[in-house]
């Protein structure tokens, strides 16, 4: 067999080390889990090693797998890197980045560090915000790229913005720890960020309509601290799902025989292009958007 990788299986096999499961890649690949299963069976094939030890929570990088992982990263942004310089695709400057602090927290920082791997020359300024300080911070320049995200049906503060270009789509769900103990017809013990936050208003204002009892059990500033407090038990919070991550259940799993209102799903999306933005900023936002999707 002539030496050499397969850069499909390559991206597939990062983001099953990234995701720490088969289940949890196959979303960011657009691929199903067999199909990711394949890809890794495959890639093992050719090499002739063994590359994840697999387990009942997941799987890890062996050894060999681990040697593997950063030469895969390297070659995937080297032939980003390499495509677009045939193509005359140049990035250079200072870039003012806002992202919501809901979008795949896990994941924010790798795809930065791919980038500026692939782009040397682009400095990258990340801010953390709330989706309707995003947006309307975009509109009076105090940003260069915005990704905000909204509840389908319900604007997060107001309707989407004409020409964004969605990223991604997530269920919304209520999670709380698997320690957690919630009684039956007591209220809702409730964790959200500031009531500066869309979702918190979204969460508030559904289970009134719904008229569920709660109570507002802690107030975290951001998705990090609410995550905390999940993992201590203190409630439950409605996140989407890369924002609550594996470790945390569904409610209907702690307290059967009571459901709460079922919700949305939550969107994720690029902010448009402003008239007269420089030409290295309108690629720099198809750049991250290739990143952001990757297969």
């Amino acid at each position: 067999m002539t030496p050499g990788f397969d850069f499909d299986q390559l991206r597939t096999f990062v983001a099953v080390a990234d995701a720490g499961s088969l289940s949890a890649a196959a979303p960011r690949v657009f691929l199903s889990q067999s199909s990711v299963s394949e890809q890794v069976r495959k890639l093992e094939e050719r090499v002739g090693v063994t590359l994840f030890t697999r387990g009942k929570q997941g799987v890890t990088p062996t050894p060999a797998g681990e040697r593997l992982l950063g030469h895969a990263r390297q070659l995937l942004a080297q032939s980003e890197q390499a495509w677009h310089d045939v193509r005359g695709f140049s990035l250079a400057g200072e870039l003012r980045l806002a992202i919501t602090d809901y979008f795949r927290p896990a994941d924010v920082a790798r795809m930065l560090r791919h980038l500026g791997v692939a782009y040397p020359s682009l400095r990258i300024h990340v801010t953390i915000l709330k989706s309707g300080e995003i947006e309307s911070g975009y509109d009076t320049g105090d940003f260069d790229i915005g990704l905000s995200m909204r509840v389908l049906g319900k604007a997060l503060g107001r309707e989407a913005v004409p020409g964004t270009r969605t990223l991604g789509r997530e269920p919304l769900d209520w999670v709380a720890s698997p320690e957690r103990v919630l009684v039956a017809g007591a209220p809702l013990p409730l964790l959200v960020l500031p009531d500066t936050c869309a979702l918190h208003r979204f969460t508030t204002q559904w289970l009134d309509d719904h008229r569920v009892p709660y109570t507002i059990a802690h107030v975290a500033s951001g998705v990090a601290g609410l995550q905390l407090a999940l993992a201590a038990g203190l409630g439950v919070a409605c996140l989407n799902a890369s924002a609550a991550g594996p470790s945390l259940a569904r409610i209907e799993t702690l307290m059967p025989g009571r459901r709460l209102p079922a919700l949305p799903d939550a969107e994720f999306h690029l902010l448009p292009a402003r008239r007269g933005e420089p030409e290295w900023v309108t690629q720099a936002r198809e750049a991250l958007a290739a990143q952001l999707t990757a297969r």
